[in-house]
């Protein structure tokens, strides 16, 4: 029997909307219900997560506004400690333009390492605890 290769997994959409609302000063126009993330099983990618967004051409065609996924490689992903995991989706949360216009930003000077562990950080600070 054929299963599917991409499930929903609830705790990491929860996990986004608590980052981007613990850290709402950072992702003030990330809109959490048009970002959904979607667990990839049996992928054989070397990549921990991806983002994609829906390309303008088809959000115009069916009358959609941006909408942003989050792929995460199962294996790859849920092999990474906690903080780890909290760093990767952070990662790809600032992929995502203030604007929120459905674009991408590019690795470079806002997607990189000290960003990511600069906004990790503050994010341990406001939880008020350290993850494994």
């Amino acid at each position: 029997m054929h299963r599917n290769k991409f499930y929903y997994d609830d705790t990491l959409s929860m996990l986004v909307k608590d980052i981007v609302f613990t850290l709402r000063d950072f992702f003030p126009n990330v809109d959490v219900d048009k970002v959904k993330v979607v667990v990839c099983r049996d992928c054989r990618s070397k990549a921990v997560a991806r983002i994609y967004m829906l390309p303008s051409v088809l959000r115009f065609a069916l009358g959609l506004e941006p909408i942003y996924v989050i792929e995460v490689i199962e294996g790859n992903f849920f092999a990474l400690s906690e903080s780890n995991r909290v760093k990767v989706l952070l990662h790809e949360l600032l992929h995502i333009p203030k604007s929120f216009s459905g674009g991408l930003r590019p690795h470079g000077k806002y997607v990189n390492n000290l960003t990511v562990e600069k906004l990790y950080h503050e994010y341990i600070k406001r939880k008020g605890a350290e993850l494994t």
